[in-house]
């Protein structure tokens, strides 16, 4: 199977087209949340566009193995190898045990991703249930001379790597400037090289979440289970490894390094990262206190929202922009895709009622071609959505009978929208996201179906009283020539 899709590849610093490893099947790892806390936008963001990756992979036609994990262990705060361990400090925070937290955390998760409309991985590894995994890797890094063990923790040796393979291959940084950002060890540090990694921690007395290992109780690094998790589902050598750019420098810099120590190859050939968020031009983060999480988005309940923003809206918001640019959140923005996302939804509502004529004076024939070229390159979304604005504009002249569309020409422009919005860009409809009423739609059908049979009978005040009293509740009624259209 072959496919002139481009991917930019973080590795190289240029798109390549992607040739997957096995012609018809796709490898693909995304590091997943920490399941400590509530997740943030910056996570959604990551997860939607790897949702949106993995559909158009799917609509290529490839039978994709999409993993991403959940780290429940060994994360600790700062993202190195000292501090609290992050779960341990939220059960203690709140009085439960620290696999209270995860469960509570991780339900909350899927929760938000639910709402977003994203597709759940083929499978979702946790880094919990992989200990012996990494306890067989770190053996294998050990017996390779790149790990060192001192008193029950095991380091990664980087300066030794980096003499038979480049340690900063991702980021295209030499270890010398790399050694320059980081601080001069302590006199009570144990490790040999200040870019050094633990692989497996000693736990002290009083952790809460601890293993048996061959170099006595404790816990795995952060970065290990990710290496574990994607070699066992995945192969040593997979196709696609993604995550958000934060996790570049050190995450995914260790993971390379950890995989191909103990494996001996390098473990994925195409490297994908999402850009950051900003909120009116500022980095979102917690320090700079303009961080909101995606419920405070949908509510409003934020100090620097004016109010809230359907789930579809901030989807929708997000494909707008490329995912390897940065997105900036700002009460405007947000606004101007809640209009463009209602006018998309209605158009294609209304793209559903046309009637076909025997010919067609409009060309609707090159937009499918168009949005997969968009999709070819490095999937590109903003592009699509532009494609099926433009579109828009033929379906309304169909339907204010200004122009005419064949059988043939609307039944493609109907399964291109579908496919498009629907499985590729994975919006719906408000109506679908809140479940759908269709009590509720039937009876506004039928009070407007009353109020075309007043006109009709010249019923003037019913009809009129009918009209008044939706808009007053806030519905917009048009009269069409083939009766009415509404929304709300």
């Amino acid at each position: 199977m072959e496919h002139k899709l481009y991917i930019y590849n973080t590795l190289s610093r240029k798109k390549e087209q992607f040739i997957p490893l096995h012609d018809d099947r796709v490898g693909m790892y995304v590091c997943g949340p920490t399941v400590y806390s509530d997740v943030h936008l910056g996570n959604c963001r990551t997860f939607i566009s790897f949702d949106l990756i993995y559909r158009y992979l799917l609509y290529l036609g490839y039978k994709v193995r999409y993993v991403r994990n959940i780290t429940d262990a060994g994360h600790l705060e700062g993202d190195r190898d000292e501090g609290d361990d992050k779960f341990a400090k939220k059960a203690k925070l709140e009085q439960l045990e620290p696999m209270e937290i995860v469960q509570k955390y991780s339900i909350g998760f899927h929760e938000i991703l639910s709402i977003f409309n994203t597709l759940p991985p083929s499978i979702e590894p946790t880094a919990t249930g992989h200990i012996s995994e990494q306890i067989e890797m770190v053996k294998a890094i050990l017996e390779s001379g790149y790990a060192y063990e001192i008193d029950g923790t095991v380091y990664f040796d980087v300066e030794k790597y980096n003499k038979d393979l480049p340690y900063g291959i991702l980021t295209n940084r030499k270890l010398e400037d790399l050694l320059e950002g980081t601080r001069e060890l302590g006199g009570q540090n144990e490790k040999k090289g200040r870019l050094d990694f633990a692989l497996w921690i000693k736990a002290k007395s009083e952790t809460l979440m601890q293993w048996p290992s061959p170099w006595g109780w404790g816990f795995p690094g952060w970065h290990i289970e990710c290496s574990a998790m994607s070699t066992k589902y995945l192969g040593t050598t997979f196709d696609i490894h993604g995550g958000g750019m934060d996790l570049q420098a050190t995450h995914h810099t260790n993971e390379i390094a950890q995989s191909q120590a103990c494996n001996h190859t390098a473990p994925a050939k195409y490297w994908m990262h999402t850009n950051m968020l900003t909120v009116n031009g500022v980095r979102m983060s917690k320090t700079a206190g303009n961080g909101f999480l995606p419920k405070e988005l949908f509510t409003g309940a934020h100090p620097l929202l004016e109010r809230g923003y359907s789930p579809m809206t901030v989807r929708f918001f997000m494909a707008q922009s490329h995912y390897r640019s940065t997105l900036d959140f700002s009460n405007e923005a947000l606004q101007a895709s809640e209009k463009g996302f209602e006018r998309l939804m209605d158009g294609y509502s209304r793209l559903q009622k046309l009637q076909a004529s025997a010919v067609s004076s409009v060309d609707t024939t090159s937009l499918r071609s168009k949005c997969e070229e968009a999709m070819n390159d490095d999937f590109n979304t903003p592009i699509v959505i532009a494609h099926l604005f433009e579109a828009l504009k033929a379906i309304n002249l169909v339907h204010d009978g200004k122009e005419t569309i064949s059988a043939e020409d609307l039944e493609e422009l109907k399964t291109v929208f579908s496919v498009f919005i629907e499985d590729v860009l994975g919006l719906k409809s408000e109506d679908e996201t809140s479940g759908g009423n269709e009590a509720y739609k039937g009876a506004i059908d039928l009070l407007l179906n009353m109020r075309l049979e007043a006109k009709q009978n010249k019923d003037w005040a019913t009809s009129d009283k009918i009209r008044n009293e939706l808009t007053a509740l806030g519905f917009e009624i048009k009269d069409t020539k083939d009766g009415f259209e509404w929304k709300i």
